[in-house]
């Protein structure tokens, strides 16, 4: 008999960005045995921003683009933790979670994406929404849709920063609006507007602002949020009844505070996408900083790295050799412009039209299908010889393991039936009932067992879940809690990681 494979190390991801979505989904068609594999992320799904414009246009749907992390991370075996990683302890190895125990590792890897909030701006936090993280944007931005449609709020939107984010999303914004009629889009920038791309693709997306009649204010930074629009350094009132943060990207504060060498609080890593003060930290993504070889912070860099990063993973926690991740240098720029037209640029080379967006389009769709329909897995072979009947019962398993996992109630009722009935008097129980009633004393007690097999990896809801279910049946009697026995059962492991 094959015994099963005892868990003897512990990968942690922190973050459900690009790479660690792939990761996950090569995880699934080639796990490691021995390895636990576990992803911390604030939600079940996480954003892809490459459809960010399209979806501020209203061309796609939000659930078009989010990325399914909980198909994943059952596609790969993961226990997924949601919860917001605020730290790691590298001494003790330890992640910490807000609301949790802290998780240990052996090898972590943080995906964890950058932010476009701007706390230095009075009034930003209380009257601005930051375009990243996308998933707190996304829904301030339906909300407010929602009631310029109804009438409640005007259609007048300042955008901070007028990179090619920001200009993405302004032409998004008005392209929205307009089927509510008469936007008011003004985007504010402090430097130069666009700055550091090629003559001919600046040129186009100037003239697109021109088109959409988007106000451009350059040389003037905001000096202050209110609930009425924005106040620029050179004392200009700008109107808005929304405002958006795109002023470039900005690490989230506690990367800095772990004791690694980073950039500006991106995390500095080698070829290998090892931090390059601590071997067992990983890092991809916007987070990063690719020390031997820089680059700006483009999603391309996070979807070509994943391989890289999952052979790496895996030879930290298994032994073997590691690959060197080679950044292109020239990468192709695709750039919404609001309408379902788009702007390719490569090289200083640059063109635009209908034909871009739905090219653009095909590609952004294939990536998400990639990480929605994850390839069937074929089951390992049953042993041989083998008992009669094994095939069928090992292809009729149930999908459930806990409430489906139990006797229907036509069974329960006959096995019950040919019991005998007690004749003890301090058995109160009657037929139909959640739980055991006892008399002891001059007391009468409620008593119920409840067992559950595990359907989430993540131990702490399934400790809540398991708790209120058996609960219920007190409950249902009619009685009041006082007293509980858990009882867990673990998976064969090395004693670090019970």
């Amino acid at each position: 008999m094959q015994r099963p494979v005892p868990l003897t190390r512990d990968l942690v991801l922190v973050g459900g960005g690009h790479a660690h979505a792939l990761v996950l989904r090569r995880w699934g068609m080639s796990p490691l045995p021995g390895a636990r594999l576990t992803l911390i992320n604030p939600a079940p799904t996480a954003p892809y921003t490459g459809m960010l414009p399209g979806y501020v246009a209203g061309h796609y749907g939000r659930d078009a683009v989010e990325i399914d992390l909980v198909r994943l991370a059952r596609f790969a075996g993961a226990r997924l933790i949601l919860g917001i990683a605020s730290g790691i302890d590298r001494d003790a190895r330890l992640v910490h979670v807000g609301g949790w125990a802290p998780l240990r590792y052996d090898t972590v890897s943080l995906d964890v994406g950058v932010s476009s909030d701007l706390p230095g701006i009075p009034g930003f936090q209380s009257h601005a929404a930051c375009a990243k993280p996308m998933g707190p944007f996304a829904e301030r931005w339906s909300r407010y849709c929602a009631d310029v449609q109804r009438g409640k709020a005007d259609p007048h939107v300042a955008v901070i920063g007028a990179g090619v984010a920001g200009v993405e999303l302004a032409l998004a914004i008005h392209h929205r609006l307009s089927a509510f009629g008469g936007p008011r889009v003004t985007l504010i920038e402090a430097g130069q507007a666009l700055a550091g791309l090629a003559g001919n693709t600046r040129a186009i997306l100037f003239e697109r602002l021109r088109r959409a009649d988007i106000r451009l204010i350059e040389g003037e930074g905001a000096a202050e949020v209110t609930a009425d629009g924005v106040v620029t350094t050179a004392g200009r009132c700008v109107r808005a009844a929304f405002t958006v943060g795109a002023a470039g990207a900005k690490p989230f504060p506690w990367l800095a505070d772990l004791g690694l060498a980073h950039e500006g609080g991106f995390l500095t890593v080698d070829a290998t996408l090892r931090s390059v003060t601590d071997g067992r930290v990983y890092a991809s993504g916007d987070c990063a900083h690719l020390g031997f070889a820089p680059r700006p912070k483009a999603g391309v860099f996070a979807v070509r790295a994943a391989p890289t990063l999952y052979t790496n993973l895996r030879a930290e926690l298994a032994g073997g050799p590691r690959r060197a991740f080679q950044p292109q240098r020239n990468y192709l720029k695709l750039i919404s412009l609001g309408c379902q037209e788009a702007l390719a640029d490569r090289s200083g080379m640059s063109v635009a039209g209908a034909w871009v967006w739905r090219w653009k389009d095909r590609i952004d769709r294939a990536f998400m299908d990639k990480l929605g329909k994850v390839p069937p897995m074929r089951r390992p072979p049953l042993p041989t010889p083998r008992a009669k009947g094994v095939s069928a019962a090992a292809g009729a398993q149930p999908p459930c393991a806990a409430c489906g996992g139990k006797v229907g109630p036509g069974g329960l009722a006959a096995a019950l039936a040919q019991l005998p009935p007690t004749t003890r008097e301090d058995v109160l129980s009657r037929p139909g009932d959640d739980a055991a009633i006892l008399r002891t004393g001059g007391a009468t007690q409620v008593i119920t067992t409840d067992h559950l097999r595990t359907f989430t990896e993540d131990p702490v809801v399934l400790a809540r879940i398991a708790t209120l279910h058996a609960l219920g049946d007190i409950w249902a009697m009619g009685a009041t809690p006082q007293a509980a026995t858990a009882t867990v059962i673990l998976p064969h492991m090395v004693p670090d990681m019970a």
